[in-house]
């Protein structure tokens, strides 16, 4: 066993022995169903503290809740509530309501996370790939929080990591070209399918599509592999088109990592994305 893998468990097992709780499968929306529930971490006698609301990636057909390793821990200590949310998946729902049901879990927090010792007015939204594209997405288009009665000026902050559809017109692009180039035979369910086969589909669910000056929207610290073209090439358009309104964002490119290992290192001591990650939220504990 290396070392990296001696020391996440140590941190897991002392974990243990941190003052907390944590509250499992707690049903978010009517009606109940087994994805539309939550995770709630909280630091012992926790009050009014600021909230992460985090979302788990799986490409919108898999993942779940509990894949969020040291990040918990990571950000109780730094006196935040932590929240890991579920919501359903494709093919059972589509890709509107998949969102509908993220949104749905955001109202949740709005309405009890007081009762777990959050403020529900300083929530941090962050998510790993296909979470990262519905974390960018909640806090640019503000329809789906309008919808549940929430205003954009809850967002403290957005933090996506290794997302690839920001922009999904050129991920597909990119992924067609490249399999045409190479005379492969087209994906079967890829980006084009999964967000609804129209170019107005394919437009609506990209964050960079509803970026605008004087919308409330929150500073974003957007991390991905550095060696990963497509994801790479998905954080710096976010990036820029977020700079361009106005809109603070640092953009940190991790090397030496991959796209699990950039997620799961996050809450690791020396881990540069960590580092960037508590400058981020450091005002926001503060505020």
């Amino acid at each position: 066993m290396n070392l990296r893998c001696h020391l996440l468990i140590a941190l897991a097992l002392g974990s243990a022995t941190h003052a907390q709780t944590i509250q499992r499968n707690l049903p978010y929306a009517e009606p109940v169903h087994e994805r539309r529930v939550l995770d709630v971490y909280s630091p012992k006698d926790a009050k009014n503290l600021p909230v992460v609301f985090w979302i788990h990636g799986g490409g919108w057909q898999a993942g779940d809740k509990s894949d969020v390793k040291l990040k918990p821990q990571f950000f109780m200590e730094k006196g935040f509530v932590f929240v890991s949310t579920n919501y359903r998946l494709l093919p059972g729902v589509d890709m509107r309501t998949l969102i509908r049901d993220v949104a749905k879990s955001f109202r949740w927090v709005q309405d009890h996370i007081t009762e777990y010792g959050g403020d529900p007015k300083r929530v941090l939204v962050g998510g790993h790939s296909a979470g990262a594209q519905l974390a960018a997405l909640i806090c640019t288009d503000d329809r789906y929080l309008k919808a549940e009665g929430i205003p954009f000026d809850v967002l403290v902050g957005c933090v996506p990591v290794d997302g690839d559809t920001y922009d999904v017109p050129a991920i597909i692009e990119t992924a067609e070209t490249r399999l045409r180039v190479h005379q492969l035979p087209p994906r079967i369910n890829g980006h084009r399918e999964k967000f609804g086969n129209t170019p107005e589909n394919h437009k609506d669910f990209s964050a960079v599509t509803h970026i605008a000056k004087g919308k409330g929207i929150p500073p974003f610290l957007i991390l991905y592999v550095a060696s990963h073209p497509d994801t790479s090439a998905q954080a710096l358009r976010l990036g820029a088109v977020l700079k361009n309104s106005g809109i603070p964002a640092k953009i940190l490119g991790g090397k030496d990592t991959s796209h699990v290992k950039l997620n799961d290192d996050l809450g690791l001591p020396d881990d540069p994305a960590t580092k960037a990650l508590l400058e981020f939220v450091t005002p926001v504990v503060t505020k």
